[in-house]
């Protein structure tokens, strides 16, 4: 499902007890979301349903956090992530996110098992300027350089904070 949606500076917060859940098959369609993904997205069941989980992506994100999110579950490894989504209205809602592989029997990926929470709002105010500098890169770096511009820039913070991405959106 293609959309042509407008952000707005409407943001929906999380309440603490919400605890937004979804599955997808390897391609990254979505497969089941439950209550309080259809109420944050403001999708239907029927509309997310076969639709690719980028469906919620917000503009605001730099394509590297996605690349690594990618890199990360493919290699049979979990990944957590702060990230802002956008919901069929336009509006926002920032998620502290793990994602996970699901497996087969023989230990072979068949899709992947998402949980986001409620995020700490220093972790908000850590990633935000973060990802403003690495989407700025992307778009100055053009399609084919984004995301290895964006990297890098990621990659320079750890370095500096003498941390993995894993340790930094644990710590932050």
């Amino acid at each position: 499902m293609k959309r042509d949606i407008t952000p707005t500076a409407v943001e929906k917060v999380m309440r603490e007890d919400d605890f937004i859940v979804s599955m997808t098959d390897t391609k990254g369609r979505i497969t089941y979301g439950n209550r309080i993904f259809i109420e944050f997205s403001g999708y239907t069941e029927k509309e997310l349903i076969g639709s690719q989980h980028n469906i919620i992506r917000h503009p605001d994100m730099p394509r590297a956090v996605f690349q690594l999110l990618w890199n990360k579950i493919q290699n049979k490894e979990e990944c957590f992530a702060y990230v802002k989504n956008m919901s069929k209205d336009g509006g926002f809602y920032w998620v502290f996110t793990n994602v996970t592989p699901t497996f087969s029997p023989a230990g072979d990926i068949t899709g992947y098992f998402s949980v986001r929470r409620k995020p700490k709002l220093s972790g908000i105010d850590t990633v935000t300027p973060l990802y403003a500098a690495m989407l700025e890169a992307e778009k100055k770096a053009g399609p084919a350089n984004a995301i290895e511009t964006s990297t890098k820039i990621l990659v320079d913070v750890l370095t500096q904070k003498g941390m993995s991405y894993d340790e930094l959106v644990l710590a932050i």
